[in-house]
């Protein structure tokens, strides 16, 4: 049976970190997405056609949030496993009475807590710019809550693989915004010549670029449903290695 007092101390803890780092998790995010509305909307959207029917400085929409989430998600729940490892209090956590789901769900929920606060933000600041509507809004935030579950689960194995700060911002910075870049965030795939189209389909962050923007417009690159496909399946490869990185120990009792 879960313990659900300890996962909800877990919870707190984490949200509570997160509120207490604002302005680096809400405000730095907001700031940067206003520059690229600024830039790319305003400036360079006004000479781009419409993509689907959807204005261009609206469809930057769906692939700016994603852009957002995918590196503060990974970020801070990659930190905040990292630091009890560094100062060991992680220890304090492993002789507890706390199983791998109450730590998991604690953690999880936050980050997709934080996740959801942040894309609020960043949608009222779009409509500063921008001139937007949700086709399928309750879609749109279940897909970003799987998003955010799925990227907090790899900040964690990312935080608790990394043994320094320099390993601890390689992923992110070296290969997870690049491919975020060039998955689709300020343009579609269709867009592309041969044969970089077919070649953009091996980057899985279009697959979840295009299923935000679908829940957005009705429309994107990718079906649907290879989209939550994929997002279901990278969650559920979290989950296993999560599991038995804890089962196992290591890293952890190291």
């Amino acid at each position: 049976m879960i313990n659900w007092r300890s996962t909800w101390s877990i919870y707190t803890r984490e949200l509570m970190r997160f509120l207490r780092t604002a302005f680096q998790s809400v405000l730095a995010p907001v700031l940067t997405t206003s520059l690229y509305f600024i830039v790319f909307g305003a400036a360079i959207g006004g000479r781009m056609p419409d993509l689907g029917g959807v204005d261009y400085g609206a469809f930057i929409i769906p692939g700016l949030l994603m852009l957002t989430l995918l590196g503060e998600t990974t970020s801070n729940s990659s930190f905040g496993i990292y630091m009890p490892r560094f100062t060991g209090t992680i220890y304090e956590l492993l002789s507890a009475p706390v199983g791998v789901a109450e730590t998991l769900i604690g953690f999880v929920g936050a980050a997709m807590t934080k996740s959801l606060i942040l894309a609020a933000i960043i949608l009222v600041t779009a409509r500063l710019f921008v001139d937007y509507s949700i086709a399928h809004p309750l879609l749109a935030v279940v897909y970003i809550m799987l998003v955010a579950a799925a990227f907090s689960l790899f900040g964690f194995i990312l935080g608790i693989w990394a043994d320094n700060f320099e390993k601890l911002g390689i992923i992110p910075m070296l290969f997870l915004t690049p491919l975020t870049f060039l998955g689709g965030t300020f343009y579609s795939i269709d867009m592309l010549p041969q044969p970089w189209d077919t070649i953009a389909l091996a980057n899985p962050i279009v697959y979840l670029v295009s299923g935000l923007r679908w829940t957005f417009y009705g429309s994107a690159d990718v079906d649907i449903w290879i989209s939550f496909a994929i997002t279901l399946g990278f969650l559920a490869l979290c989950v296993a290695i999560v599991a038995y990185i804890f089962r196992t120990g290591w890293r952890l009792r190291a």
